[in-house]
């Protein structure tokens, strides 16, 4: 595995395909995410927007020759039905012959699995749909032939988060690799990037150590995350790792809290960015309304065109 601090060859940045998973209540989120996305990526790869096959007409509008919007079913096997008018908390629910009913959580986890194994890409990014760029994020640093970002909290797995134990614990089970002791890396991350080859050699393991379909041995393992099980293939397997350079730094600033962010709070987690941060998330079960996303990021934008007219008209003094 390649060690971040190793200068990146500009790739090409249209070899990257970019996966957002996202669903009705999000749609004004992904209106923010695509205006960013056409501002701060000129040139990127074909995003593909995966929705409920219900919503493909409310997303429809928002398409476009480099934005796919494309329905869940074409990503799930034809086994794995949903279980119309079942909902709990919230969830939808789908039924197979495989286990017990999955949610739509876990649905989702399989459609971004099968979409970075079976779209034409050879890379990918997957972007949350309540993520949104504020500074220029170039493709071409994460585009072959420069190393897969490997995001990798160290030690950001501890007894007192108990659904991440579980999360580690059912990589391994499902990979067939020793379970880490406490504290234990954490993969995930809001912007995270896949190389193809890695899925489909780590859909692949799964399916030899199961004996059975991918899906259907994860659906029988309900404790899981995709982003723990690629974190924990790569990190187990030197040819998977030799694709990937490890990085401690996040593309994304969050805000993890529901609470309600106002215009000046915003522009704060703007403004104390890190370099490598091109994006940030301000979680969707939250209270910020949009219109205030949106604001902060007017005035951002306003302040920066400030900051380099100042800039062109100092050097035009001088």
């Amino acid at each position: 595995m390649r060690d971040q601090g190793e200068v990146a060859i500009p790739g090409r940045p249209e070899s990257v395909g970019l996966i957002t998973i996202s669903h009705r209540g999000d749609l004004d989120r992904c209106t923010v995410l695509f205006d960013s996305i056409d501002r701060h990526m000129p040139r990127r790869g074909r995003h593909y927007v995966i929705v409920d096959d219900e919503d493909l007409q409310l997303f429809a509008p928002c398409a476009r020759a480099d934005r796919q919007i494309l329905p869940k079913s074409q990503f799930m096997p034809s086994w794995l039905r949903p279980i119309f008018g079942l909902r709990w908390r919230g969830r939808r629910y789908w039924w197979s012959l495989h286990g017990r009913p999955v949610s739509g959580w876990h649905v989702q986890q399989f459609v971004k699995i099968e979409a970075a194994r079976s779209l034409p890409e050879a890379r990918f990014c997957i972007i949350d749909s309540d993520v949104c760029f504020f500074k220029d994020f170039d493709l071409g640093r994460i585009a072959h032939p420069n190393p897969t970002p490997f995001h990798v909290h160290v030690g950001g797995v501890t007894q007192d988060r108990p659904r991440h134990k579980l999360w580690v614990a059912t990589a391994a089970r499902l990979l067939a690799t020793p379970v880490p002791a406490l504290p234990a890396n954490d993969y995930i991350d809001q912007i995270i990037v896949w190389d193809q080859a890695t899925v489909r050699d780590m859909t692949a393991r799964i399916e030899t150590v199961s004996g059975r379909d991918w899906v259907a041995a994860m659906c029988r393992d309900r404790d899981f995350s995709e982003y723990m099980i690629y974190g924990a293939f790569v990190a187990a397997s030197a040819i998977a790792g030799s694709r990937h350079a490890v990085t401690h730094e996040s593309f994304t600033r969050t805000h993890w809290e529901a609470d309600e962010l106002s215009l000046p709070d915003i522009l704060a987690m703007l403004r104390t960015s890190t370099p490598r941060e091109r994006a940030f998330c301000i979680q969707s079960f939250g209270s910020t309304p949009v219109a205030t996303i949106r604001a902060a990021l007017s005035t951002f934008y306003a302040e920066a065109t400030e900051k380099q007219n100042d800039i062109k008209h100092n050097n035009v003094e001088v």
